[in-house]
């Protein structure tokens, strides 16, 4: 009797100390390899799975370690990174500044069709002083010299003898330092995470995360209900309408801006939108705050350009166009258009994420109010990806962008980002804003390199390629048995190694 009652003893102390967190993604993970997860699914859970040399601390302010123990400017052109001593890959193998060195020619390499390559463009030299001493030299001073080494560092002993580096089994089986390496990939079902027993901070304290492959919105919040899920968002339609108080007993809430906004994107290639009275009227005929007021209930703003409020960028002067049907009929008449011969186009979107086929219906109904006819296209994360805005096949795109805390727009709205991979996808090209990136680029002095930034703002505004339309708050949930959670602008997962769920 005494052995039974000391075997469920252990039994019982055995399922308190393991724990699992249970997270949901909407689509399959297309690359799980820093230097080319560019979807938002592949990019949440590398993060998981590899470090970067450094990363923002808890305020958003300043760029700290994270491979790297520590960093020194040497002059306003050259950085050394002391690397943190026995950090070790997953597979054992010892990390060490080669890795660095390698991620950086691989990434800058012909091997790598990345849209973050161009982050690099300013670096000269990447070399191994010492195994834990690495130097990068630029070809100039740079506003985000640091920030463009919060990429994962990847592994040249796996990956060095690699052909194609796109196809590669790394991919689906990625070897990392990171907090948590990969246990389990089962497409259209599940990917399973183990903690890392080695890590280079501490081994995490919960011992698996599994992220639950759900493309339908309702199903991801039916399981948030019920338990299921361990950790969402919400829309806000659901916070008002159906969560209740029991549904608070088992989660806690936290609202937060997003770093994120939603815009409706046109393919600048095609004649009908390349004439700015075109662009200019489809401004004037949408009621942004309709949007806000209806797809978000007030758990959001108005998004006025391309920065978000509270960046350095963000130009305060510039304001969101209020919705003028008569200048907008009298724009399209005056390019062409009219009820003879109206404009017409397609919106295509995702169904990944709940709200955007909804927005892209509220969009449909007020063009017409101009007389522009709008068909929907509404596609799965991965089909939408891959033959419409990878290949540049669309009429307008509805998307969002999350945004660094030190926004560069380099990527998106220079003319050197319109190439195959780059996310200038829309072929935004202005002589204007190029040359004021390029002279913001050249700024390591914050106040001037902030109005630098502003300008840029203003500029890309003033030629509409974009719709700027909403800023959706972050309506973060988690489950009660969580503890240690501590929010922070970057949002709740600061600390997530510290978690406990009890």
């Amino acid at each position: 009797m005494r052995l039974k009652t000391i075997f469920f003893s252990l039994l019982f102390s055995i399922s308190l100390i393991a724990s699992t967190l249970h997270l949901s993604t909407s689509s399959n993970p297309a690359r799980l390899n820093p230097l080319i997860a560019t979807d938002s699914a592949s990019g949440e859970i590398t993060g998981f799975i590899f470090n970067a040399l450094v990363k923002y601390d808890a305020t958003g302010k300043n760029v700290i370690g994270d491979l790297a123990q520590s960093y020194t400017r040497v002059s306003p052109t050259v950085i050394e990174f002391k690397l943190r001593e026995g950090v070790r890959w997953h597979d054992g193998k010892p990390f060490t500044a080669s890795d660095v060195v390698f991620t950086y020619n691989l990434i800058t390499s012909a091997k790598v069709m990345s849209p973050y390559a161009t982050d690099f463009r300013v670096v000269k030299e990447v070399r191994a002083l010492d195994a834990n001493t690495v130097r990068v030299t630029y070809t100039k001073p740079y506003f985000k010299a640091l920030e463009i080494w919060m990429m994962g560092i990847v592994p040249r002993h796996i990956l060095e003898n690699e052909k194609d580096i796109m196809g590669s089994s790394f991919n689906t089986h990625p070897i990392g330092t990171g907090p948590y390496l990969l246990k389990k990939l089962e497409f259209s079902k599940q990917i399973e995470l183990a903690a890392n027993p080695h890590y280079f901070e501490h081994r995490p304290k919960i011992d698996t995360i599994v992220f639950h492959v759900i493309a339908d919105p309702m199903t991801r919040f039916l399981m948030l209900k019920n338990g299921e899920i361990d950790v969402g968002n919400l829309e806000p339609m659901q916070v008002q309408r159906q969560v209740d108080k029991e549904f608070y007993q088992k989660f806690k809430q936290l609202e937060l801006p997003s770093h994120s906004y939603t815009y409706l994107g046109f393919n600048l290639r095609l004649k009908k939108f390349q004439d700015p009275r075109v662009r200019e009227a489809l401004s004037l005929a949408i009621d942004r705050q309709e949007l806000v007021d209806i797809l978000f209930l007030n758990h959001g703003q108005v998004c006025t350009g391309p920065f978000l409020p509270g960046s350095q960028g963000f130009n305060d002067a510039i304001k969101a166009p209020k919705q003028d049907l008569i200048r907008a009929k009298a724009l399209l008449k005056l390019a062409g258009y009219d009820a003879a011969h109206p404009l017409n186009f397609e919106i295509a979107t995702s169904n990944s994420n709940a709200i955007r086929p909804y927005a892209a219906e509220i969009l449909q109904r007020q063009l017409l109010q101009i007389g522009v006819k709008v068909t929907l296209k509404v596609m799965e994360w991965q089909a939408f990806l891959n033959t419409v805005v990878m290949p540049k096949k669309f009429d307008a795109v509805l998307l969002g962008w999350g945004l660094s805390l030190t926004p560069d727009p380099y990527m998106i709205w220079h003319s050197d980002g319109d190439v195959p991979g780059g996310f200038n996808m829309i072929g935004y090209h202005s002589k204007r804003t190029d040359a004021l990136i390029e002279k913001m680029e050249n700024s390591i002095e914050p106040k001037k390199t902030s109005a630098l930034q502003q300008k840029i703002f203003a500029s890309i505004v003033k030629d509409n390629p974009y719709l700027f339309l909403v800023i959706p708050n972050t309506i973060n949930v988690y489950n009660s048995r969580i503890h240690g959670v501590k929010p922070t602008i970057n949002g709740i997962w600061e600390n997530y190694i510290d978690w406990e769920k009890k």
